[in-house]
């Protein structure tokens, strides 16, 4: 999990400083960011303790934000109209604004691991797109926690607050070393899973935290490590379909249920462990829906491994094909597809630039990801915008992704 030093591409802070001054009267003391992520490849494969290949791209939470030593806290996202007011020490769900489940779940996690800190006012705003599959949850959560770490300075071990950071000469705290990013990882997961009540696994959250310019991300959910290959000559872009995303309770618990099932059905640990063949010659133990999941997690963990060795390769058409290959698997065993997104996917194919292209995030309506040569990029992006109007009377505007350095 090593990191090499971070890249000099710069984040905007801008809008956000602008919108804390306005609220609150003066400038803040803090500025955090948290990009958000897309998933190259792996498909509901993290929380089987399976292969994913990610990037953080140039799509940010930032949260500005003062101490105040009322224990009060004071929340204004650019997002929504309702502020959130509560006192440090009663984290509990308001109907009423449901977008600070997400805070609050952070600081839960930090309260329970021993974590003192007071009051804060804080202003969010975001550029993370709502349901095109970037996650712009985790990297709320991640933003929080680090927020949080700026104001009451804090160590984080897999058992707990320790020590604080000593900070520089510029009273700056040091960059987070991997496994206590890891361990950040790790709480904002669990404030997702049992604040809010998604039962995600870690890719979002690792990815905000351990995305590296220019690098894919390949995260083995079983060792939990991270290792990176370069990624050169092809643009990244995002197709919203403008269908709803909605996962909370919903679908992507009843996936990771029957992967569950399936998986103790089949003596396995996790679908990690088990191979295509044995998930076709039990087929008779499995009910319909955890034969589909198991097929299709098997399935996608080998494709992880060999779109990995592509990259190596440089072979980024056949990379790209691996990525058709697992839409197909996505409609045909998870059936987390939606007649828009094999749309979107069947008109890229079409495109003479596009290697590669699928439905990204938990699916259900969402986003597709594509992989487009550089040089053809614009043209890609005007003509998906067209076709997909044609095509269905919606309209899509496209979004060029730049891969960045993870959250700090």
């Amino acid at each position: 999990m090593a990191r090499t030093a971070r890249s000099s591409l710069a984040t905007p802070s801008r809008e956000v400083r602008s919108l804390f001054t306005k609220h609150f009267g003066v400038p803040p003391i803090h500025i955090v960011h948290a990009p958000g992520r897309l998933e190259l490849l792996g498909n509901h494969t993290d929380y089987n303790q399976g292969l994913v290949m990610s990037v953080a791209v140039d799509k940010y939470i930032q949260i500005a934000a003062s101490p105040r030593k009322d224990g009060k806290i004071e929340l204004f996202s650019a997002s929504f109209p309702e502020p959130a007011t509560f006192w440090s020490n009663e984290l509990k769900k308001n109907p009423d604004v449901p977008w600070a489940d997400y805070l609050k779940g952070v600081l839960e996690q930090l309260r329970k691991r021993g974590v003192n800190f007071n009051g804060f006012n804080a202003a969010i705003h975001g550029d993370v797109p709502m349901g095109a599959g970037m996650s712009s949850s985790a990297a709320l959560e991640v933003a929080t926690a680090l927020i949080v770490r700026r104001l009451y300075p804090f160590s984080l071990t897999e058992t707990g607050a320790a020590t604080p950071p000593k900070v520089n000469d510029k009273g700056e705290l040091p960059s987070l070393a991997p496994r206590e990013r890891l361990n950040f990882a790790r709480l904002c997961q669990a404030a997702e899973n049992q604040f809010v009540g998604v039962q995600s696994g870690l890719l979002d959250q690792i990815s905000s935290l351990f995305g590296r310019a220019w690098q894919v991300m390949s995260i083995d959910f079983n060792s939990l490590t991270v290792d990176y290959a370069p990624i050169a000559g092809e643009a990244i872009i995002v197709c919203n379909s403008g269908v709803k995303h909605q996962l909370v309770g919903g679908e992507y618990n009843e996936l990771r249920q029957n992967c569950e099932s399936a998986a103790s059905k089949l003596g396995a640990k996790s679908l990690r462990f088990v191979e295509l063949k044995s998930v076709e010659s039990n087929k008779a133990k499995l009910t319909t829906r955890e034969y589909e999941c198991a097929r299709h997690v098997v399935s996608e963990i080998a494709r992880v491994v060999a779109a990995e060795r592509a990259l190596r390769e440089d072979d980024h058409r056949q990379f790209g094909q691996f990525m058709f290959q697992s839409h197909a698997s996505s409609k045909d065993f998870l059936r987390n597809s939606t007649p828009e997104l094999d749309l979107l996917v069947e008109l890229a194919r079409a495109h003479p630039g596009c290697l590669g292209a699928r439905l990204t995030g938990g699916g259900f309506g969402g986003a597709t990801i594509n992989l487009v040569a550089h040089h053809q990029a614009e043209d890609f992006m005007s003509y998906m915008a067209t076709q997909y109007q044609d095509r269905t009377g919606h309209h899509l505007k496209p979004i060029f992704c730049q891969i960045v350095d993870g959250a700090e």
